[in-house]
């Protein structure tokens, strides 16, 4: 069953999966798509063409603007903010000009950060609060600061990963190849 509250906005056409539930004061536009599970907090804006896939968790305060497009399992935290053009003016239209923003699976980005468009942030990455992301993110990167930088490496699980590349959580063991973390055994 899908929950779409009084307050909220669905124009017609706009694809909803099974089980999400949309909160007070969102507006979603009739060719935006959200998949399966995922809920959106209040005052959320989805734009037209674009994609939130499964269980994606949309904090109050988010606009996901059309270019934008999370895989299943991501997390945008308060306030965090995507742009859709490089050089915005107020008198020149570059609607033709959105470049796409590509968030991979298991992502989480902090509150009142900011992702400027054109990037992809790698699998199961995790963006502080207040960081600035300006270039694509590796898998399992932890980036924070202005403009973000990698601190280290995370697990799926989000825990901050030690030398020994082993998540205290769960167990699952990583690697380092090429400077890109995988992960080397999928027990779940």
């Amino acid at each position: 069953m899908i929950f779409i509250h009084e307050t909220a906005i669905v124009d017609k056409g706009a694809k909803i999966g099974e089980g999400t539930k949309i909160w007070h004061f969102c507006h979603v536009m009739g060719t935006a798509q959200i998949g399966e599970n995922s809920v959106l907090g209040q005052n959320v804006f989805v734009g037209n063409n674009a994609k939130l896939g499964n269980n994606v968790k949309v904090q109050n305060n988010v606009s996901v603007y059309e270019g934008v497009v999370c895989e299943d399992d991501v997390f945008l935290g308060p306030s965090m903010v995507f742009t859709n053009v490089i050089n915005p003016r107020s008198s020149v239209n570059r609607k033709e000009e959105f470049k796409t923003t590509l968030v991979k699976k298991g992502t989480s980005i902090g509150a009142n950060a900011t992702v400027v468009c054109g990037v992809t942030l790698g699998d199961y990455c995790f963006i502080g609060a207040g960081a600035v992301i300006t270039k694509d993110v590796k898998p399992f990167a932890l980036m924070v600061g202005v403009p973000a930088r990698q601190q280290g490496w995370v697990s799926r699980a989000g825990i901050v990963l030690k030398e020994d590349l082993i998540c205290p959580e769960t167990g699952e063991k990583y690697k380092l190849a090429n400077d890109f973390l995988e992960q080397i055994n999928n027990e779940q």
